[in-house]
């Protein structure tokens, strides 16, 4: 049986969702352009889950799974993405290498549940350390290695945030992200008091524009609420199968809207980069499926000869 066909309008809802995960890593390095790190996720978080709060009812799921998800979502992997990116690591890159949770969540998988490492899986982490390890032996200014550590323990809290969520199995997921963000806040403003320290989070909000404020307002209300929203409610109408592979457009449009928007210059060696990591999250995407549809198919063609 194979995955059913987005309707055209679902599909350009898919796609837009992904342009604004995509192009949401210019909008962050605009705005840490003013607003330093930690005191930019703290606002982030805060405008996610206010007022929003007051209106949307809380998902029935305990309040230590709403801290977990919120904890590791907020202060691990955006907390630690932004700090990376405020010079240690380019947009477009960024938005490559925290694709490679896909692959933080196969390990988090096996140890929790005794799963197995496949063949095919193997083959893709391996694709995509190549790539990884392309772009530490060719990066220079747009990748150091703190940058890229620091980016790939997000990927990591981005994974376990995930596992969390499938584990909790929201109902609502929008009332799951608002609040949990929730959580977010406070360890996100102490972080920030002790790590940005108070002189510099005045003389970033002092120097703001409304175009800071704008992408501080974006990245709650159109990356958070309006992009988990569409997303949850597409994969509530389509299954996994089909909706998951187009999240691999995310990385696409984030090292184009870096090139584009902020003259990030896409080098050969940065599309090789890209070309292996994609490889590999392809590869784990979609080798389950075509597997799938090969076993439906050979399934199909017996059950026909055993009727005739």
């Amino acid at each position: 049986m194979t995955a059913p066909t987005l309707k055209p309008v679902h599909a350009l809802l898919a796609l837009l969702v992904m342009v604004i995960w995509g192009t949401n890593f210019v909008v962050i390095k605009l705005a840490l352009a003013h607003l330093p790190p930690l005191t930019f996720a703290a606002l982030r978080f805060t405008l996610a889950a206010l007022p929003a709060a007051f209106f949307i009812k809380r998902p029935a799921v305990a309040w230590r799974t709403l801290a977990a998800y919120g904890v590791l979502i907020g202060v691990g992997q955006f907390g630690l993405l932004y700090i990376a990116m405020r010079g240690s690591i380019s947009p477009g890159l960024a938005s490559l290498v925290v694709q490679t949770q896909a692959f933080f969540t196969i390990g988090l998988s096996m140890a929790f549940t005794g799963e197995r490492l496949r063949g095919f899986q193997v083959a893709a982490l391996l694709l995509a350390t190549a790539g990884l390890g392309w772009l530490m032996a060719h990066g220079g200014t747009d990748v150091t290695p703190l940058g890229l550590g620091l980016v790939l323990i997000a990927a990591m809290s981005w994974a376990a945030g995930n596992t969390v969520q499938r584990a909790a199995n929201p109902a609502n997921i929008l009332g799951f992200v608002v609040w949990s963000s929730l959580f977010a806040i406070p360890p996100l403003f102490a972080l920030a008091l002790l790590f940005d320290g108070w002189p510099a989070i005045a003389a970033g909000l002092t120097r703001s524009t409304p175009a800071t404020w704008a992408a501080v307002l974006w990245q709650s209300v159109g990356n958070t609420l309006f992009g988990y929203a569409a997303w949850g409610w597409l994969l509530g109408r389509y299954p996994a199968a089909t909706i998951s592979p187009l999240s691999l457009l995310v990385p696409v449009f984030g090292m184009a809207a870096s090139a584009a928007l902020l003259g990030e210059p896409l080098l050969a060696w940065k599309v090789t980069a890209a070309a292996l990591v994609l490889s590999g999250l392809a590869l784990n995407t979609f080798w389950p499926m075509l597997q799938r549809r090969r076993a439906g198919v050979h399934a199909g063609n017996v059950k026909t000869a055993r009727t005739r």
